[in-house]
């Protein structure tokens, strides 16, 4: 059985409670999207990723944000937003539900993925509580994108995501799996899916098959 699982289909009693639908900004308030689902841990039911749907403007549809790098949007009420633009959403690697079926699959996707994440931690932003501590090359105005993928001294990955904590050729990142304190909308979300995680495993998040990917209107 897959460690991880999509709520898909399922619904909670209360719908005021289910953040799918909500609107994701990035970068200069620069709308990315909606969340389409989440990506929960099947033994604790936390949430890992949320899945966002672009509505079109990005070629495989569909992007994954590890849940701690969320957080709620100042400027739009019940939204929230991450430190990301689509240029580097783009480079990301492509997106796909169905490897979810497959432990492995789903281990090699993340390794992919979180390889583009900076090893080192990202600044303090000032619109939130959530204080993350600059490394010192940042603190000196370097390239620490570069340095963070063990670039040799003097040398500039121009391909490097220079913002949001992006490194472009990481070998390997720490991404907490917490991502408790985003905001009241969320907490109880996530409670919500803590509380139930069993019923949606049962449901919903154990089926297999293409049409369990097609979400209810």
């Amino acid at each position: 059985m897959a460690q991880c699982g999509m709520l898909r289909d399922y619904r909670f009693t209360n719908a005021a409670e289910d953040i799918r639908g909500s609107k994701v900004y990035g970068l200069n308030d620069e709308k990315l999207g909606k969340i389409d689902d989440v990506i929960f841990d099947h033994a604790s039911g936390s949430i890992r990723y949320v899945v966002v749907d672009t509505g079109g403007w990005l070629s495989s549809r569909k992007f994954i944000v590890p849940a701690e790098r969320l957080r709620c949007s100042a400027e739009h009420t019940d939204d929230f937003s991450v430190d990301l633009n689509k240029e580097q959403i783009e480079r990301l690697p492509p997106y796909n539900e169905t490897d979810l079926e497959s432990d492995q699959q789903w281990s090699d996707y993340e390794g992919k993925y979180r390889s583009k994440w900076e090893t080192g931690p990202v600044m303090h932003r000032a619109e939130t509580d959530r204080n993350i501590t600059p490394t010192t090359q940042q603190m000196q105005g370097n390239s620490s994108s570069a340095r963070a993928a063990g670039s040799t001294a003097g040398s500039q990955d121009t391909g490097a995501f220079t913002q949001g904590g992006f490194a472009a050729s990481t070998d390997s990142v720490e991404i907490s799996q917490s991502a408790n304190g985003i905001g009241p909308r969320w907490d109880t979300f996530q409670n919500r899916l803590r509380e139930r995680r069993k019923e949606v495993i049962n449901t919903g998040s154990a089926q297999s098959g293409a049409d369990t990917y097609r979400k209810a209107g």
